[in-house]
């Protein structure tokens, strides 16, 4: 039985992890266990900046968004002697499990952490909802909400401009961002990488609407995808209407987190403090079927995400 465990985030910052934050201290205090808060993630792991935590450390922080704990990339803790300097970190702290609220990369370490006797628990905190094994990451629904509001503003301008706006989201190489919020404003189209496009026909398709008296556009890509300056060219120069880009960046990260990633960050928290009060480790905590589960860590890793390609036909079916 874990009797004493730190909690970190790591990678990008989402939405939600501070919510996590609290659940694992909270769930952990009420089980008798003593919590630490590591800051800066890995990098903070490595060089001992870590503070106990009390119930009153976590009071008025489940709305606030980024992470209170602060967050960064740790490039030395992808090679196993940085892993082992974590391990002797752990070790000097007397801790019997870690909670590492990230990404994938941020799992990978903590499989590393796992497989020299730290028992570790990974919770999903990242916008892009990238994680393989489970159906929604913290964050991700707060970053939607925020492209969503910033799009409707610049639909605003589009409209009285009589423009096309292509406008440029967050996901690194995933589209699930652009596709729902493409859904959600009513835009023309999303590009994305998981789904093959054609420009000639997304502007054979605005020339036609624009025949019927629509007078402007929106078109949204997805980060991965890249180029988004000459995608908003080449359908200027093939349509003749007035396009504009617009990258929404990294105000997606930010904001009070929605209610759906307070909820789901608490009880992955939760369920992370159950398994390390078990002696559980090498597990991450995802969402499967609308409940909570969690999964050994190298297989969630391995496994492959579907695209919502469904979703995409909505969208296509439902445009112009």
């Amino acid at each position: 039985m874990a009797r004493k465990i730190g909690v970190l985030t790591s990678g990008g910052d989402a939405p939600g992890m501070n919510a996590a934050v609290r659940a694992v201290t909270r769930a952990a205090l009420q089980r008798g266990m003593e919590v630490v808060g590591i800051r800066r993630g890995y990098v903070g792991l490595l060089s001992g900046d870590v503070v106990e935590m009390n119930a009153r450390s976590v009071s008025g922080i489940i709305q606030r968004g980024g992470t209170f704990l602060y967050t960064a990339r740790c490039p030395e803790f992808r090679d196993m002697e940085g892993v082992k300097k974590g391990y002797e970190m752990c070790k000097k702290l007397g801790l019997d499990g870690l909670v590492v609220i990230g990404g994938d990369g941020s799992f990978r370490g903590a499989g590393d952490l796992s497989s020299l006797g730290i028992p570790c628990i990974g919770l999903p905190g990242t916008i892009d909802n990238d994680i393989q094994c489970t159906e929604y990451t913290i964050g991700y629904d707060t970053a939607m909400n925020t492209a969503m509001e910033m799009i409707d503003k610049i639909r605003d301008t589009t409209q009285s401009h009589d423009r096309c706006s292509v406008i440029e989201v967050m996901g690194r190489n995933a589209g699930f961002i652009a596709v729902n919020v493409a859904i959600a404003v009513g835009a023309e189209a999303a590009i994305t990488l998981e789904e093959p496009y054609d420009l000639n026909k997304i502007a054979h398709d605005m020339l036609q609407a624009k025949k019927s008296g629509k007078s402007h556009f929106l078109i949204v890509v997805a980060e991965g995808v890249g180029q988004t300056d000459v995608i908003a060219k080449n359908i200027k120069d093939m349509t003749g209407i007035d396009s504009r880009v617009t990258i929404l960046g990294h105000v997606q990260r930010g904001g009070s987190p929605t209610l759906r990633d307070r909820v789901l960050a608490s009880e992955m928290g939760y369920h992370a403090v159950e398994l390390l009060e078990q002696g559980i480790g090498n597990r991450i905590v995802g969402l499967k079927d609308g409940k909570v589960y969690d999964i050994d860590l190298q297989e969630g890793l391995a496994m492959k995400k579907d695209f919502i390609h469904k979703r995409y036909e909505v969208l296509t079916k439902t445009a112009f």
